[in-house]
């Protein structure tokens, strides 16, 4: 029988943290959002000791210290290179892969010669682990919705050493039954409130719910995902990513800014990244949003605004883009207050190569567009912003906190490993 698998990275910005120091292995460790605000990760060991996903740090941080938890900022440019090439281990297994999430995908996968899916999920299992050095659990199941309950249990259940078969299972309506209602793909935290008032708590209970009423609570999208619970396929791989359709750059500031200048900064960084983007995805904008707010959880004067503009004609040049979201800027900043946040959003993208050649100006862009693929061209070979656009200070109480970053071990070439 043919089949869908979920591989599912285990606490992976920990693993990747452990990868390269083996000082990690076997104690408690988690990983913080930006500007260590959040925890995103955490390694089994904390997650016994009770810490929270999601936690804020500092109300986290006395039992973090009580129980010797090292923690790290998140390093996203390695957690991405070591996503990369998980995913391009996974290409031996299937050609078709559906990459998910950073730490997630699934695959098609059909039974060999004397290899039931079980067999085949270990192999998978042993190979990403051996070239990649990242441990993964797998689900697979008839469906994507069974691929990820069987994930689900194969995280949690030591007797399945982290490989779950339900397709065709006898276990498959037990392990229906022991998922929670709110585990379910697709079931959110308001749906899951509504099921529980309608003495629904388990997958099972779910899938045992009639059409009528499923249809009339949780809209056909919900009815989708009961009759995936029955085996039944409703959402295929998805093996060509779907075109974008916005790009969003934004951080919270490590510091309250209060100067026009460094706001201005901060949204000229974000230009960059958000530019960045467009060019690797071959996508051009024909909007631009710049939005700027304070605080809302600190007792302060209160403010927030945004302002869209055309870009017109469509452009992905980091320059073009840059003198927009300046104007925006200019029109939206009000003094006094103390900005903790700042964001660029670009929309109405659409493919460049379906850009309009320019009547007046088509050398100058020309010139522009040579200048940018030369710089996005060493950047790709050398790591990021060993050039850039010269429209920003690189320093300011705008840049994101990282207090304990760890290296950037395949990305840069100044922070490889050093083995003395």
């Amino acid at each position: 029988m043919s089949a869908i698998a979920l591989i599912d990275c285990n606490n992976f910005y920990c693993s990747c943290e452990r990868l390269f120091d083996a000082s990690l292995h076997n104690k408690p460790l988690v990983v913080l959002s930006n500007n260590d605000g959040n925890i995103i990760s955490r390694s089994n060991e904390a997650k016994a000791l009770g810490v929270k996903m999601g936690e804020p740090y500092f109300k986290a941080k006395k039992t973090l210290t009580q129980h010797q938890v090292e923690w790290f900022s998140s390093n996203y440019e390695l957690y991405g290179d070591m996503s990369w090439r998980v995913m391009e281990t996974l290409k031996d297994f299937s050609p078709d892969i559906e990459n998910y999430s950073i730490d997630e995908a699934f695959i098609s996968l059909a039974p060999e010669r004397n290899k039931t899916l079980t067999d085949i999920g270990r192999i998978i299992q042993q190979q990403v682990k051996r070239r990649v050095g990242i441990p993964v659990s797998v689900g697979i199941g008839e469906t994507k919705t069974l691929a990820k309950i069987a994930a689900f249990h194969a995280k949690r259940s030591a007797k399945s050493q982290g490989v779950v078969d339900l397709t065709g299972s006898p276990f498959q309506q037990r392990a229906m039954e022991l998922t929670p209602v709110d585990e379910v793909w697709g079931i959110g935290h308001r749906y899951a409130e509504m099921l529980h008032a309608h003495d629904i708590f388990s997958a099972w209970e779910l899938c045992n719910a009639p059409d009528d009423w499923i249809r009339q609570q949780l809209t056909v999208v919900g009815l989708r995902t009961v009759h995936e619970l029955r085996g039944i396929v409703c959402h295929q791989l998805e093996l060509t990513a779907a075109t974008r359709k916005s790009i969003l750059v934004s951080r919270s500031f490590g510091s309250p800014v209060e100067r026009f200048d460094e706001l201005l900064n901060a949204v000229a960084f974000y230009v960059a990244r958000a530019s960045e983007k467009l060019r690797k995805e071959k996508l051009a904008t024909g909007g631009l949003t710049v939005f700027i707010e304070t605080d809302r959880f600190r007792p302060v004067p209160q403010y927030r605004n945004s302002i869209t503009l055309e870009v017109a004609p469509l452009s992905n040049l980091t320059m073009e883009l840059w003198e927009l979201a300046r104007k925006g800027v200019q029109e939206i900043f009000r003094p006094g207050y103390q900005y903790r946040k700042a964001g660029v959003m670009l929309t109405r993208l659409m493919p460049e190569d379906g850009m309009t050649r320019r009547l007046w100006e088509d050398s100058r862009n020309e010139q522009l567009r040579k200048v940018m693929t030369a710089i996005d061209v060493v950047n790709t070979r050398f790591g990021r912003d060993t050039l850039c656009v010269g429209l920003f200070s690189r320093t300011g109480n705008w840049r994101t906190n990282s207090r304990k970053h760890s290296q950037r071990y395949t990305t840069n070439w100044d922070e490889l490993m050093k083995v003395r």
